[in-house]
């Protein structure tokens, strides 16, 4: 697949208009919009590092991935788009896939890396949510555990229907919930 450059004008979003594919589910907001916007017109080569997915659909192109790289494009004033087509037979399954895909952030911040190294403003200004306030410094210092009690709480968070689900699958397990977890870690 090579990328090309495509008329703006020839782009949309994708608003649901694809039989099978939902609307864009991602948004963003006034601050983060200028943030991006800022970032394209600071560093325009990004923008063919990391083109918009766009398939063809009614004589336009719907993006399936940079939907709000395209706004903010639209913003700047840009007339032309790098864009990687996607065959137009793709199935609705894959495009909600590339779709999701394209915004899920699989990887963590190493945050106490970012605030030893790395300038804080300019991540900030680069669109990172930085926590604020947040202390790091003692995340590695040894921990004293001569004060820990001999029993601890783990918390668990789930959904009310999946915290019954799980409930009833631990009761056929063992007695206990705590007693089914050592068995399934094979302790007990």
């Amino acid at each position: 697949m090579q990328a090309q450059s495509i008329k703006i004008t020839k782009l949309v979003g994708n608003t649901g208009q694809i039989k099978g594919l939902p609307k864009n589910p991602r948004f963003i907001r006034d601050e983060k919009f200028q943030k991006l916007v800022k970032s394209i017109q600071d560093d325009p080569e990004m923008l063919e590092l990391r083109e918009l997915l766009v398939i063809p659909h009614d004589k336009q192109y719907v993006v399936i991935g940079g939907n709000m790289r395209l706004r903010a494009m639209i913003e700047c004033g840009h007339k032309d788009a790098p864009c990687k087509v996607l065959d137009k037979a793709t199935p609705p399954e894959k495009l909600r896939a590339y779709a999701a895909k394209d915004n899920v952030g699989f990887g963590e911040w190493d945050w106490e890396q970012l605030a030893n190294e790395w300038d804080a403003v300019e991540l900030a200004d680069w669109g990172l949510d930085l926590p604020i306030g947040q202390d790091f410094s003692d995340k590695n210092k040894e921990i004293d555990t001569d004060g820990f009690a001999d029993e601890v709480t783990i918390t668990l968070k789930y959904s009310e229907a999946d915290h019954a689900e799980v409930r009833e699958a631990l009761s056929k397990v063992a007695a206990t919930p705590e007693q089914a977890v050592w068995k399934l870690l094979n302790l007990a």
